[in-house]
């Protein structure tokens, strides 16, 4: 039985955690997997929950951490060479930057025989300056090099590694979208709606439109601000701001929030990090996303499951994965557009509701956890033969 070492960035509340708990637990038996990952951070929610609600018991490295530490790294290295040593895997598997930058270089250095990496988003433009930003290119280029395959979660994605940023030749890269258990978000819809609008106070006249997410400069945050002043002072709707997330910006978006006019600042909710998803997008009316960068974002694959209709920038591979029915993509440099287009999801919100529902359905099936599960075997089972 091959056995698969799979390591994770962060245990904190996010897409990531979800992926790599359904691909731990449905890979067919054929498989014998060992889940490891470092802890959450401040201002982060503990995701330990999703892999223990699968019956999976992860292995916690606490020196894998986000920010680069030699002390903590080198110990982090140590620990993940030591459990390749006890583990023996066939295949060890890293999931986002810091894991794979540790977890391939011990996995290289014990000589595993099939090393697979997955890009869930990349760090090539907006989160750093020119000379941070060329020195990860470079460790990326020379990771892909001794890399079996590299996983990207889109096509979109493929072409920014292969064409933009030149990481890896393309007939390394593999397009395996995301996958999710998505049936919640289409059960007891109305019951967890009541739920969620008492809690935060959301009358039924008022549209409650949601950004979901870690609250981070790369999140551009202040755009969803800048727009819901917009759209409230061009419609006649009532509406409601919920800011679902939270993270190192919090005080600068309440500050920058409290700076607006008394009738603009009372429109905001902030609600910090909400575990029931399913219960959240139940209670909002919109979803919108105002990142610089993405890989493939969870909150709008969840929202489309969710029937929802999604104002968002138009970066990384969300293309990719927005229905047309669901969604507006907005050109992530014109702020003027992304007004526009919240400001026409409000005026014509009931057909646009209606038409979102259109999508609902290929969304749910698309974004499977079991089609991830088969699709990541197969791609296994083609590594296996090639080295045999």
């Amino acid at each position: 039985m091959p056995k698969v070492l799979r390591i994770i960035n962060r245990f904190n509340l996010g897409g990531i955690a979800y992926n790599v708990s359904y691909l731990s637990k449905y890979l067919s038996a054929d498989y014998e997997t060992l889940l490891i990952g470092g802890s959450e951070e401040e201002g982060e929610e503990s995701a330990l929950h999703i892999p223990h609600n699968l019956d999976l018991k992860p292995q916690i490295i606490h020196e894998l951490k986000r920010s680069i530490n030699f002390k903590n790294d080198r110990a982090a290295y140590k620990k993940i060479k030591q459990i390749i040593q006890e583990f023996k895997p066939d295949i060890v598997h890293t999931h986002a930057s810091k894991a794979g930058a540790i977890g391939r270089l011990a996995a290289i250095n014990c000589k595993v025989p099939v090393i697979v990496h997955t890009f869930h988003g990349h760090v090539f433009h907006s989160y750093f300056g020119t000379l941070k930003t060329q020195f990860y290119k470079a460790i990326e280029k020379y990771l892909a090099k001794r890399t079996t395959a590299i996983v990207a979660i889109s096509q979109m994605q493929k072409k920014e590694l292969t064409e933009t940023f030149k990481i890896c030749a393309p007939e390394k890269v593999h397009v395996i979208p995301l996958g999710f258990d998505l049936a919640r978000f289409t059960e007891n819809t109305e019951e967890k709606r009541k739920t969620f609008r008492t809690k935060y106070k959301i009358n039924d006249d008022e549209l409650a439109i949601g950004i979901i997410g870690r609250l981070a400069p790369i999140k551009n945050h202040q755009l969803f601000i800048d727009a819901i002043e917009f759209v409230s002072e061009n419609t006649s709707k009532k509406i409601k701001a919920i800011i679902i997330g939270d993270g190192e910006t919090r005080s600068v978006l309440e500050h920058y929030i409290s700076s607006k006019k008394p009738e603009i600042s009372q429109l905001f909710c902030f609600t910090s990090w909400i575990k029931e998803v399913d219960v959240a997008l139940a209670g909002l009316d919109l979803v919108c996303l105002t990142s610089k960068n993405e890989g493939t974002p969870v909150s709008l694959i969840e929202a489309q499951a969710a029937g929802k209709y999604s104002v968002t920038t138009n970066v990384g591979g969300i293309a990719d994965i927005l229905h047309k029915d669901c969604g507006v993509l907005s050109d992530p440099n014109k702020p003027q557009d992304y007004f526009k287009n919240l400001l026409n999801s409000v005026n014509n919100f009931d057909a646009l509701a209606k038409q979102a529902k259109n999508g609902q359905a290929i969304t749910l099936e698309k974004f499977s956890y079991k089609r991830l599960a088969t699709d990541m075997e197969d791609l296994y089972d083609s590594l296996f033969k090639e080295k045999n």
